[in-house]
């Protein structure tokens, strides 16, 4: 009944009113759907997958040409020692009055940035992605993290969460993670943002999805945490892959855009965050906040939150974190 309730509102719809965006109209498509195919068998819930690797940091994915020794600073400087220094939007000096977007507009945005000044590597099988983030906290203590990641994952990798590092091994024969780390099962990815969207859901959901009207809530808020957690942990991409992910990530209903927040180095922004249908309603989902450029939408940084301890000596603090620089380096603990 509630779905016939719902056609009704929209058979007295203002035909003035503005057009629904385009997550409502997908939502509205799924539920009429499954109104005239009778009731959806009941979806299981699914315990989320564990990210493998903790990751609090920025990981943008602006890649560098040259390899082994080229490093890209956060704030536009270069340190490197090849002939091709990889391009970066400068920083924005000052906010001006933000205008109220969508969060459709700022990630179409970011990926039409991040297409133009996209820059690609292809790292060698026995090599090593080094990244260097910077992490803030409420209580005024930051962190410097360094990683370094096996590039197709047959070699130990150093991974750091706030200030503290352990080797991570290799994976066993069989095991697979998400987001997946390695460069082979990275370029499998579709790089077309729907068929993102769909492969996500089938390896997750049995491959039963044909097309996005057959993904309903729980499948949707799997889906945003597969994608957040590819975001924010994979720090270099094959080319198209993050873009393909920001503009999958718009399409998920309950993305929403929050303006004025301001990042790691002070900088306002429009974040980019989701309401969780599938969580009670106040509860924060996966993710936390992408903090994005309000011109040009270029990727500044996350804000997240962390909590330490238990009961009453739990904390909870604000987290801003941001990418400094990265390279692909020859072996683990080698610094460019």
């Amino acid at each position: 009944m509630r779905d016939i309730d719902e056609l009704r509102e929209l058979r007295d719809f203002d035909a003035g009113a503005p057009p629904l965006d385009e997550g409502t109209r997908r939502r509205v498509r799924a539920r009429l759907v499954a109104a005239i195919n009778g009731p959806a068998p009941a979806v299981r819930p699914r315990r989320r997958p564990v990210l493998r690797v903790a990751l609090t940091g920025a990981l943008a994915a602006a890649v560098a040409a040259g390899v082994l020794v080229a490093v890209r600073h956060d704030d536009g400087t270069t340190a490197h020692r090849t002939a091709n220094p990889p391009a970066t939007g400068a920083p924005s000096v000052s906010a001006p009055p933000m205008r109220n977007v969508s969060a459709q507009t700022v990630l179409k945005g970011a990926a039409a940035y991040e297409r133009e000044h996209e820059r690609t590597v292809t790292p060698r099988d026995d090599q090593f992605i080094y990244t260097r983030e910077i992490i803030k906290e409420t209580n005024q203590k930051s962190y410097v993290d360094e990683n370094w990641r096996s590039v197709d994952g047959s070699q130990r990798s150093w991974i750091m969460e706030i200030g503290k590092g352990w080797w991570s091994p290799p994976l066993k024969a069989g095991e697979s993670v998400w987001p997946p780390q390695d460069w082979g099962t990275l370029r499998k990815l579709p790089t077309d943002p729907e068929k993102l969207i769909i492969a996500i859901a089938n390896s997750s959901f049995g491959g039963r999805v044909r097309s996005l009207d057959d993904i309903g809530d729980q499948e949707w808020s799997q889906i945003h945490f597969s994608l957040a957690g590819l975001l924010k942990l994979v720090p270099v991409m094959p080319e198209g892959l993050r873009p393909a992910a920001y503009e999958a990530l718009g399409m998920v209903p309950g993305v929403k855009a929050v303006p004025h927040q301001k990042d790691a180095k002070g900088r306002v922004g429009v974040a980019i965050t989701y309401d969780d249908p599938t969580l009670p309603k106040g509860s924060a989902g996966f993710g936390g906040y992408f903090i994005f450029d309000p011109v040009t939408y270029r990727f500044l940084g996350f804000r997240d939150t962390r909590t330490s301890g238990d009961g009453a000596a739990m904390k909870t603090y604000t987290q801003l974190s941001y990418l400094d620089s990265w390279a692909v380096v020859d072996r683990a603990r080698q610094r460019p």
